[in-house]
C-alpha cells in the first residue's frame, strides 16, 4: 500500500492547537521552544491561548499551522511509511520540511516572512464557489471583465475565486444565477492571483537564497499538481505559488495515478481529508490531529 502525507494550509488554525501535544510529548516541547527562540515572538501563547484574531493574522497563523503539523509528524516519524507528500498552499512548505527540502529554522523563517508579506496586501477578495464544476466556474470567469481567476481547485465541485473586489462580485452574481452557493472568505487580499505579483517578487528573492536540498520523497507542487524532485524546479514552484492557483484536485488525482491508495492528513481540523473524499474513490483516509489519535496510530 502506497501512502501519501497531506498537510493543511491557512484556515485550519484554532486557538488551543498544539497545547495538548506540548503537554504530553517531549519532542513537541522541544520543537515549540526552539521555534519560539528562533523567531523571537510568543508563538506558544498565541497558538495555545489566542486570541483568535491574533492567531488568524497571517504572520502568526502560517507559523502556527506549520509548527503544529510538523510536531505531529515528528512524534510519528518512526511509525510513518510514506512514498510522497503534498500540502495545500501554506501546507506545501510543511510538506517540503518533512521531505527534507529545507531545515526547520529556514522553514520557520520562510513562512513567517510569507505571512508578513501576505498580511500587508489589502488588494482584492476571495470567495468559495460550491456546487458547480471548475469548468463552469472558469467559463463564467472568462466572461467577466477585470482581474478575477480561480485561486484553489479544492474538489470537483468547490472552487475558490480571487481578484479585484468588483470583478469577484460580478462573477459571484453570474455564478449564483446558475445555481452556485457563494461563501465569501475572510481574507486581507486576493491570494493566488496576479494581484500578488508585488509580494511574489521579494519572496522569490528570499527563496533563491535559502539552502534547498533534493527532497527525500517526491513533493507534489500546488502550481502544477505534479511531483517535483529537483532543486531548481522547487525554487521556481514555491516562488510562483503565491500568485498561481492551487491545483489540489490535480494533485490528488496525480497521486492516485502514481499508485497512492492511502492518504493521511497531518494537522488540525481534517480539512484536506474531506477534500480527498469528495475527489477520489476507493482510497483509504486517515486524519491525525490529537494525542489520542497519535497514540492509536502508534499502537497499531
Amino acid at each position: 500500500m502506497k501512502t501519501a502525507l497531506l498537510f493543511p494550509g491557512q484556515g485550519s488554525q484554532k486557538v488551543g492547537m498544539g497545547k495538548d501535544l506540548y503537554e504530553e510529548f517531549p519532542i513537541a516541547r522541544e520543537l515549540y521552544d526552539e521555534a519560539e527562540k528562533k523567531l523571537g515572538f510568543p508563538i506558544k501563547e498565541i497558538s495555545f491561548m489566542g486570541p483568535q484574531d491574533e492567531l488568524t493574522d497571517a504572520k502568526n497563523a502560517q507559523v502556527a499551522i506549520l509548527l503544529n503539523s510538523y510536531v505531529i509528524f515528528s512524534i510519528l516519524k518512526n511509525k510513518l511509511e510514506f512514498c510522497c507528500v503534498a500540502g495545500h498552499s501554506l501546507g506545501e512548505y510543511t510538506a517540503h520540511l518533512t521531505a527534507g527540502t529545507f531545515n526547520f529554522p529556514d522553514a520557520l523563517h520562510l513562512v513567517r516572512f510569507r505571512g508578513e508579506l501576505m498580511r500587508k496586501t489589502k488588494k482584492g477578495t476571495m470567495s468559495a464557489i460550491i456546487g458547480l464544476s471548475s469548468e463552469e466556474v472558469l467559463d463564467i470567469i472568462d466572461s467577466t471583465s477585470g482581474i478575477v481567476n480561480a485561486a484553489n481547485f479544492n474538489t470537483p465541485t468547490q472552487t475558490v475565486i480571487t481578484g479585484e473586489v468588483d470583478s469577484v462580485k460580478k462573477t459571484e452574481e453570474k455564478l449564483k444565477a446558475i445555481g452556485a452557493v457563494i461563501i465569501p472568505l475572510k481574507v486581507s487580499g486576493a491570494f493566488h492571483s496576479p494581484l500578488m505579483k508585488e509580494i511574489s517578487e521579494p519572496f522569490k528573492k528570499v527563496i533563491s537564497k535559502v539552502e534547498i536540498n533534493k527532497p527525500e520523497v517526491p513533493v507534489y507542487s500546488n502550481v502544477t499538481g505534479e511531483k517535483v524532485t529537483e532543486v531548481e524546479e522547487i525554487k521556481k514552484s514555491l516562488g510562483e505559488q503565491i500568485e498561481k492557483p492551487v491545483r489540489w484536485v490535480d494533485t490528488l488525482l496525480n497521486m492516485k495515478r502514481d499508485g497512492v491508495t492511502r492518504f493521511i492528513e497531518i494537522g488540525h481540523n481534517s480539512i484536506l481529508i474531506k477534500m480527498v473524499k469528495k475527489t477520489l474513490d476507493k482510497v483509504e483516509t486517515l486524519s491525525i490531529s490529537y494525542p489520542e489519535e497519535i497514540r492509536r496510530f502508534i499502537d497499531e
